[in-house]
């Protein structure tokens, strides 16, 4: 039970943001935005470091070999993964009048969303390849911990839902179909987690690379979007704040629940 709340609890992160579209009239006040992903931010570091690398390095430690090796080759294959899906994927971030990725002709409301799938697809990696590691018994982690680790990352899925939601809104759809697109955007999460799951339970030797790997994409995340993002126009100072906010949060809770 607690596992299948581990895969669904960041997508549930998500759905709470999108159903924003039956709770605001106009979209999220821009001071509480830039709190928000700087809240993201630090759960997203802190997680790469307490769930993940923390975890790697220390299955290594356990088996007799060198603990910085699988770290610093995940870190950089999930770094390099995650920049050839902004190579290949035509997307746009938020507050950008410039797409990333090859032409296309998608709308500006897809190319969002995509932006926003990119950032949720290492969020499904880390959860999935933690509860298999928890699964296998492989990793230096307690069930709780992985909770934890889901919990951290629902709590920074909020605004994303909420992103993608609210435009669709203001632009005169429906609040359903709002809603809809919203909480669609994160359904990655529970898939990637899935297959993650499905596919380290069968490659356990590897598991401090798989730790690493979705640490480095989470890590390439924050620092190519979500903290730029939050430090756009006025009041960055409340996205320094949030970003110590999350990552003491999510330390907590690795620690205490881990």
């Amino acid at each position: 039970m607690i596992i299948v709340m581990g895969v669904l609890l960041p997508f549930m992160g998500t759905v709470l943001g999108a159903s924003c579209v039956y709770l605001l009239k106009d979209k999220l006040n821009n001071t509480l935005e830039k709190f928000l992903l700087g809240f993201a931010s630090g759960v997203m570091l802190a997680a790469s470091i307490w769930s993940l690398l923390i975890p790697a390095m220390d299955m290594i430690e356990k088996s007799g070999g060198i603990v910085w090796i699988p770290a610093s080759v995940g870190i950089v294959l999930g770094v390099l993964f995650l920049l050839l899906l902004d190579y290949v994927i035509p997307h746009l971030h938020k507050d950008s009048q410039y797409q990333e990725g090859p032409k296309s002709k998608f709308s500006k409301l897809t190319k969002l969303t995509l932006a926003v799938i990119l950032h949720n697809i290492p969020e499904g990696m880390a959860v999935g390849v933690v509860l298999a590691g928890v699964m296998t018994e492989e990793v230096t982690i307690t069930l709780m911990g992985a909770l934890a680790l889901s919990i951290g990352i629902a709590l920074q899925n909020f605004p994303e839902g909420a992103i993608i939601s609210m435009p669709l809104k203001i632009a005169g759809k429906s609040k359903n179909k709002a809603f809809l697109a919203g909480a669609l955007s994160g359904i990655v999460e529970p898939v990637g987690a899935v297959i993650t799951i499905f596919l380290a339970s069968f490659v356990t030797p590897i598991l401090p690379y798989l730790l690493s790997f979705a640490a480095g994409s989470m890590i390439y995340v924050v620092v190519e979007e979500l903290i730029p993002d939050s430090h756009t126009g006025d009041h960055s100072n409340l996205s320094v704040i949030g970003v110590t906010l999350g990552f003491v949060l999510m330390m907590i809770l690795d620690i205490a629940l881990g």
